[in-house]
């Protein structure tokens, strides 16, 4: 099971953009939807947090509207989407599988 959440993370953040502190983002056109609640550190506790977690338990929703619509800033969402994927907390959905050849 770990094994398959590191398999996610690689191919979430793999086609990534570098930032300039060396931090990895995930690819812009990967959807995200809440499966299971996750275990946040305490500082990750904040109704911000727990506010885009509930949409995200609602409805798939990208990184672009994520970052459009919540207070966090682009390095915090990401770390969160990283912890999240990592922890196998969300499905990641790749709109390029729908894509018709």
């Amino acid at each position: 099971m770990a094994s398959n959440a590191l398999d996610v993370v690689r191919k979430v953040f793999s086609g990534h953009k570098r930032r300039s502190a060396g931090k990895l983002a995930p690819r812009a056109d990967l959807i995200f939807r809440l499966r299971a609640w996750p275990r946040l550190p305490e500082n990750g506790r904040t109704a911000e947090v727990y506010r885009m977690l509930s949409v995200m338990s609602s409805q798939p929703v990208n990184r672009q509207w994520l970052l459009g619509r919540f207070e966090l800033g682009p390095r915090q969402l990401d770390a969160l989407l990283h912890q999240l994927v990592a922890q196998g907390s969300v499905e990641v959905i790749d709109p390029a599988r729908f894509a018709r050849g």
